[in-house]
C-alpha cells in the first residue's frame, strides 16, 4: 500500500511504519475533534468518544497503519502520530 494518499494530507508510504522498533505517541486535538466518530467507528481498539470527542484508549503505541489510516480519515484533522524514537510527526493533526 505504498504511496497512498489521503485527502489533503499528503503522502505517506509503508517505510514510514518502523516494523514493531519504537513506540508512536497518539494524540487528539479536542480543540479541533467534533467527534465525527470515524476514528472510533473502524477502530474501537485504539479510540473511543468521550464526552463527545475522540481519545486514544492508549497513549502510546506499537507502529500501527491501522492508526495512521485514521488519524488520514479524521475530516477535522484532530488526530497527530509522532514517533517518539525519531521526534518526527509521522501524521500531522493539519
Amino acid at each position: 500500500m505504498e504511496g497512498r494518499s489521503r485527502g489533503t494530507r499528503g503522502q505517506r508510504t509503508s517505510g514510514d511504519l518502523v516494523n514493531g522498533v519504537g513506540l508512536w505517541r497518539v494524540s487528539v486535538d479536542h480543540d479541533r475533534c467534533m467527534g465525527a466518530g470515524l476514528c472510533n467507528g473502524n477502530l474501537p481498539r485504539q479510540f473511543r468518544l468521550v464526552n463527545g470527542k475522540s481519545t486514544p484508549l492508549a497513549t502510546r503505541i506499537e507502529p500501527d497503519e491501522d492508526v495512521l489510516d485514521a488519524a488520514d480519515f479524521c475530516p477535522f484533522g484532530a488526530i497527530e502520530v509522532l514517533d517518539e524514537t525519531t521526534g518526527r510527526v509521522v501524521v500531522p493533526g493539519d
